[in-house]
């Protein structure tokens, strides 16, 4: 698997932190709160991007990064709502790095595939950017498998390749099983999936009729509605109890048990909603209980579709 580490040589934490909800439902206060106690933890991996919430993300982050940033592991995305040129993504980066304050990012993402702009322009674009310092590690984010398989061809006949793909993964998301991981695994990429909670479905707390972005939010409604999908979430809860472990730690727990992942991205608006994620930094599931929880969801078929190979 693919070292990504810190400019100090520290290999990245089997945990990451997403800081989308800064500057949306998490103030300075509660982001600087959130960074230190994951910083205390052992997370160095932080996660942000161009179109967070209109750039407060990368600010707030850059506010409070301090100066121990050579010891972290920095990464964004370019924007997703232009053409990946190298034009675009050079002033996309540099307002970047201005937003968190660094010389230059640790892993920089395309935000998603885009089909309009050369594949060699714009991983040219990367590679010299890589040559510049301004980047350590290329990443793709939303990318399907045959887009990355694509995109790396495209990277090694330049001298480069992807170092990192962030591709959504938790227990009612398994299709990344089928592809995504195995092409990663197979291509010494990277895997820091994002959305282990499943929008908040899988903490368990819509069983017990509390609101939140399943109701709010159209996309997470349309993502997550499907009725079997909660009923993973109940189980889930049940298990919950019964090992007393929270059903948040166990989701967390379990993306990042599978051997393709290499840091899975947790987030918050507070410490107290952060913790429960957090705990899964010191929980090693057994081989037992990491079945146990796979059989609460259904195994994606396999890319031949054919079941009876499963």
């Amino acid at each position: 698997m693919t070292g990504i580490q810190t400019k100090y040589g520290t290999p990245i934490s089997r945990l990451g932190f997403g800081a989308m909800q800064f500057g949306r439902t998490a103030d300075v206060g509660n982001a600087k709160e959130m960074f230190e106690t994951c910083v205390a933890a052992g997370i160095n991996h932080f996660d942000t991007a161009y179109s967070y919430n209109g750039g407060a993300s990368e600010s707030m982050l850059g506010q409070i990064l301090g100066s121990n940033v050579d010891d972290l592991i920095i990464g964004t995305k370019a924007p997703n709502d232009r053409p990946a040129t190298s034009g675009n993504l050079y002033a996309a980066l540099d307002e970047s790095r201005k937003r968190l304050g660094v010389d230059g990012v640790d892993i920089y993402y395309l935000h998603r595939f885009d089909a309009e702009t050369p594949l060699e322009e714009t991983f040219s674009t990367l590679a010299k950017m890589q040559s510049q310092g301004l980047i350590r590690y290329i990443g793709v984010s939303n990318f399907a498998a045959w887009q990355i398989m694509k995109a790396q061809a495209v990277c090694k006949a330049i001298g480069t390749q992807i170092d990192v793909c962030q591709p959504m993964y938790n227990l009612v998301k398994r299709q990344v099983e089928v592809e995504i991981l195995p092409a990663c695994a197979d291509q010494d990429i990277a895997v820091s999936p994002f959305s282990p909670l499943g929008g908040g479905l899988l903490t368990g707390k819509y069983a017990k009729g509390a609101e939140g972005r399943l109701q709010d939010d159209k996309t997470y409604a349309a993502r997550y509605g499907q009725p079997w999908m909660h009923e993973v979430a109940r189980d889930l809860a049940t298990l919950s109890q019964r090992l007393g472990i929270a059903a948040t730690t166990l989701a967390v727990a379990w993306v990042a048990r599978h051997p393709a992942v290499t840091s899975a991205l947790i987030a918050g608006r507070n410490v107290d909603q952060l913790q429960p994620s957090l705990d899964a930094m010191g929980l090693d599931l057994s081989e037992d209980s990491y079945a146990e929880i796979s059989q609460l969801s259904p195994k994606p078929t396999p890319a031949t579709d054919r079941s009876e190979e499963t």
